[in-house]
C-alpha cells in the first residue's frame, strides 16, 4: 500500500494550447495509504484517464506521480505494484475459480501453502468457496466479475487496487452485495482502493472520500455528507443528488437578498454589494410556508409527484423561466397540487451561495 501524489495534468493531442485539448486539467491530490476513494462523473469528464494515470497505463503529458514520495510517473503498473479491475471480467475460462484466484500470486513464485490459505480467504470474502473446482466458463456474468474482483485483491503486497467501472455488467439487484462486500473488504485488508463509477449510489456508498469530477477538473473531494450538504461547486450540487440541488438567480444589495424580484431575507454580510449571485438549496431542505414568510418566494405548482416515501413538488418561481424550486414534501401533511399558488422557503442555514459557479457563503438566517 502506498500514499499516492499527483501533481500533472493530460492531453491526448499534442501542444495543446486550450482548456479543451486536455482531458485533465492542471491538478493536485493524494491518495491516503489504506484510503477507500471513489472518482465520480459523467462520461468524458476524465475519471478513467486518472486511473489509468495512476496505473501507469497512461504517462501523463505534463506533471509527475509519487508512490510514497517516489517519482514513479515513467514506471509501468508491474513496477508500480498495482492491480487494476476493469469493466469487464477479465478472466481465463479454461481455469476453475480457485485457479484463477491463485495466478497472480503463482506468477510472483508464492508458496504453495500461502496461496491456499489467500485463495480461500479471498473467496469467502466474496462468497465464491462453494465455486472454487467448477471452470469459470460455465458461470454467469456477475461471479465472472467476482473473480475478476478476486484477482485484484488477492495479491498482499499491492500498492493499491484499482476499479474501473467494475458493475457495469452485474445485474442491479446484486450490485448492492458487491458494493457492500468491496466496503467489508476495504476494513479488513485496510488495501488502497480507488473505484471510478458515474453512479452517484456506487460512489457514495462505497468511498469514504469523493472526487467530483467534470470536464477534466476535480472540482470537490469530500465525504457523502460534505458532498451533499457543502458543494463547492454548482455542478457538485447538480450532480449529487435525486433530484439534485435547486439553483436561482439572486441578488444580495443593502435592502437585503432579493430571490424573483422580492426581498426574502437578510443579505448575509460576504454577500452585500457583490451585485447578481446563485442561491442554491437542496430539495430536501426547502419549506412549505405561510404566505409572504420572511425566507420564502412565491410560485405556482406546475407538478406533483408521488414518490411513495414523499412527494415531489414543481413550482415556477417569478417570471424567469429557469426559476423552477423543486421541494420534497411528506405525504403525511398536505400537498399543493398542480395549478396551486405556493408559498416555499428556500433560505435557511442550509442555503448555499455561489457566484461564477463557486460557493461564496452558505447558511442565511431566514
Amino acid at each position: 500500500m502506498a500514499l499516492i501524489e499527483l501533481d500533472l495534468a493530460h492531453a491526448y493531442k499534442p501542444n495543446p494550447r486550450s482548456d479543451e485539448d486536455y482531458a485533465l486539467l492542471p491538478l493536485k491530490m493524494s491518495f491516503a495509504d489504506g484510503g477507500a476513494y471513489a472518482l465520480l462523473g459523467p462520461s468524458g469528464c476524465g475519471k478513467t484517464t486518472l486511473l489509468n494515470i495512476v496505473s501507469g497505463l497512461v504517462k501523463p503529458s505534463q506533471g509527475s506521480v509519487r508512490f510514497d514520495g517516489v517519482d514513479v510517473t515513467a514506471r509501468t503498473p508491474q513496477q508500480r505494484n498495482i492491480a487494476q479491475v476493469f469493466q469487464f471480467p477479465v478472466i481465463y475460462d479454461t481455469m476453475t475459480v480457485a485457479e484463477n484466484l491463485a495466478f497472480p500470486l503463482r506468477n510472483r513464485g508464492v508458496a504453495a501453502e500461502k496461496i491456499a490459505r489467500r485463495v480461500g480467504q479471498v473467496a469467502e470474502m466474496l462468497e465464491l468457496s462453494g465455486q472454487l473446482n467448477q471452470r469459470a466458463a460455465g458461470l454467469a456474468a456477475d461471479a465472472k466479475q467476482k473473480i475478476s474482483l478476486g484477482r485484484g485483491l488477492v495479491r498482499e503486497d499491492v500498492s493499491a487496487v484499482l476499479f474501473d467501472e467494475p458493475l457495469t455488467v452485474i445485474d442491479p439487484h446484486l450490485k448492492w452485495q458487491l458494493r457492500r462486500k468491496l466496503k467489508q473488504i476495504h476494513h479488513e485488508l485496510k488495501l488502497t482502493l480507488i473505484y471510478v463509477t458515474h453512479d452517484q449510489v456506487e460512489a457514495l456508498t462505497f468511498a469514504e472520500q469523493v472526487v467530483v469530477m467534470t470536464r477534466g477538473r476535480a472540482v470537490q473531494i469530500g465525504s457523502a455528507s460534505e458532498l451533499f450538504d457543502r458543494p463547492r461547486h454548482t455542478f457538485v450540487g447538480h450532480f449529487i443528488g435525486s433530484p439534485g440541488m435547486n439553483f436561482l438567480p439572486a441578488e444580495a444589495g443593502d435592502d437585503g437578498l432579493r430571490v424573483a424580484g422580492r426581498r426574502v431575507a437578510a443579505a448575509p454580510p460576504a454577500l452585500r454589494g457583490l451585485g447578481p449571485l446563485t442561491l442554491g438549496v437542496r430539495p430536501e431542505y426547502v419549506t412549505l410556508a405561510a404566505a409572504e414568510a420572511e425566507g420564502a418566494v412565491r410560485g405556482t405548482v406546475t407538478k406533483a409527484q408521488d414518490i411513495g416515501t414523499y412527494w415531489l413538488v414543481t413550482a415556477q418561481v417569478g417570471d424567469d423561466a429557469a426559476s423552477v424550486v423543486r421541494a420534497r414534501v411528506s405525504p403525511h401533511g398536505p400537498v399543493p397540487k398542480a395549478g396551486e399558488a405556493v408559498w416555499l422557503g428556500i433560505v435557511g442555514p442550509r442555503s448555499c451561495f455561489y457566484g461564477a459557479d463557486q460557493k461564496l457563503v452558505e447558511g442565511a438566517a431566514a
